[in-house]
């Protein structure tokens, strides 16, 4: 691999510009009319317009990425998170181009992206599922007849889908009757796919997943993290490891991810999560994200292993470097996304030019971003700003290192929502850890 092609944007794609200079790679960036001046752009060694600022004519077009990366003479394509990384499309794309997706194959993101599919693989590697219907429901008849079966309060939940989109919870029949046709149309709408299934909803849940690597003989993993803190189930704070379980859920858990990555035949970096019962200590497999997550950070604080560059190596054909005895915890890593939105009003986007700006520094404190002074916050664009990554010898020192990082974080011209974040840690449940998936909402 001597020239990657980074088929993205934002903090992401600064992060993967300089894993690879890390290695030696040449990087190209591409970037839309909105992202001209962007650092990502300014630290990559070679730079190609890809479109107009709408992602939809930009990032993600696939054509446009293969022709970029074809035109800057790169051999290879790292797709980020988000956009195109988990379209099996794309990595076809890029392989019948004749270059090397960063990631694993498409057969692998098409068989793990497909929840219904994914559970059957896990159901095969002996890792326990959710109790739900074997495969996706075609109508509100067939899902009454299933969530029967089941067991109220079912979730409702797209079989293509992902980042909480396509997913209800409903208590009775009349509410799925009710439920399931909107579930559908929005899965359709997001995913091209109305397919929905039935699992069993878990009221007082832990989301844990594990991070895996694999180079498609053998898998590792690298411990787990804790996302339970969400807002309409997309993950606020993030730490590694999980606070909430014990030794013995640790271990069967990480070493049924790690049975899950070896019976699909797994190369690249990917997380298993998992929903931990909060009452009985139970874990179910929920999904497979088949690429790098935005929390990756706190895996490598406290493991002390670079995951863009192990993801960058497999693609390239090495194998494993790691044996699973290689890899031991020490302390406590807790991320938090500062997002361009008002905690006050709804969450708001907030668009707009942004002038200082101070970010978080010193011991043991990381910030992923790709903010400077005198940027801008597009609206074309997710609002995800920066990633302060906080890391201590445990958790309580974590949390007293995240007070000082956060209260260095200065952000001047649009609102951010640093702020909650602030209050966050001051709340006695978090400090205890001491919370579920609904915990975060129920607080705001």
């Amino acid at each position: 691999m001597r020239r990657l092609l980074v088929a993205n944007r934002g903090e992401i794609a600064v992060r993967i510009v300089r894993a690879a200079r890390d290695l030696g790679i040449e990087s190209v960036a591409v970037y839309s009319d909105a992202d001209a001046e962007a650092p990502h752009v300014r630290l990559a060694d070679h730079r190609v317009h890809i479109g107009p600022s709408s992602a939809a004519k930009s990032y993600l077009v696939v054509d446009a990425l293969v022709a970029a990366a074809k035109d800057a003479g790169a051999d290879a394509v790292h797709p980020g998170y988000g956009f195109l990384s988990e379209r099996a499309s794309f990595a076809a794309a890029v392989a019948e181009a004749g270059l090397t997706f960063v990631g694993p194959d498409a057969a692998t993101i098409e068989r793990m992206g497909d929840k219904v599919a994914a559970r059957e693989v896990a159901r095969a590697a002996g890792v326990p599922t959710v109790p739900g219907t074997p495969g996706g429901v075609e109508d509100v008849e067939e899902a009454v007849r299933a969530a029967s079966e089941v067991g109220y309060p079912v979730m409702l939940k797209a079989a293509a889908g992902g980042g909480g989109r396509g997913i209800r919870v409903v208590d009775d029949e009349a509410a799925l009757r009710k439920g399931f046709p909107q579930a559908s149309r929005e899965a359709a709408t997001a995913f091209g796919d109305g397919r929905m299934y039935l699992e069993r909803f878990v009221r007082r849940a832990r989301h844990v997943e594990v991070q895996v690597l694999g180079d498609g003989g053998s898998a590792v993993h690298l411990y787990e993290r804790e996302c339970s803190l969400q807002r309409r189930r997309q993950k606020v704070v993030e730490e590694a490891t999980a606070p909430g379980i014990g030794s013995e859920v640790r271990a069967a858990m990480t070493e049924s991810a790690v049975r899950l990555a070896t019976e699909c035949g797994y190369r690249s970096a990917g997380t298993v999560e998992f929903l931990v019962d909060d009452e009985s200590g139970e874990y179910f497999f929920i999904e497979m994200n088949t690429r790098i997550q935005v929390e990756h950070p706190t895996t490598e604080l406290v493991t002390g292993v670079d995951l863009v560059a192990e993801q960058l190596r497999i693609a390239a054909g090495e194998p494993l470097r790691l044996a699973q005895d290689d890899i031991v915890v020490r302390g406590h890593a807790l991320e938090f996304r500062i997002c361009a939105e008002d905690p006050d009003k709804g969450f708001l986007p907030q668009p707009g030019k942004v002038g200082r700006v101070h970010l978080p520094a010193g011991p043991w404190v990381r910030s992923d971003t790709w903010l400077e002074s005198d940027s801008a916050v597009s609206p074309y664009y997710d609002s995800l700003l920066a990633k302060v990554v906080v890391w201590g010898a445990d958790r309580e020192e974590a949390i007293r290192r995240s007070r000082r990082a956060l209260a260095e974080l200065e952000v001047e011209g649009v609102t951010t929502t640093t702020s909650m974040h602030r209050a966050l840690l001051d709340e006695p449940w978090f400090a205890a850890g001491e919370f579920h998936t609904g915990t975060l909402e129920e607080w705001l």
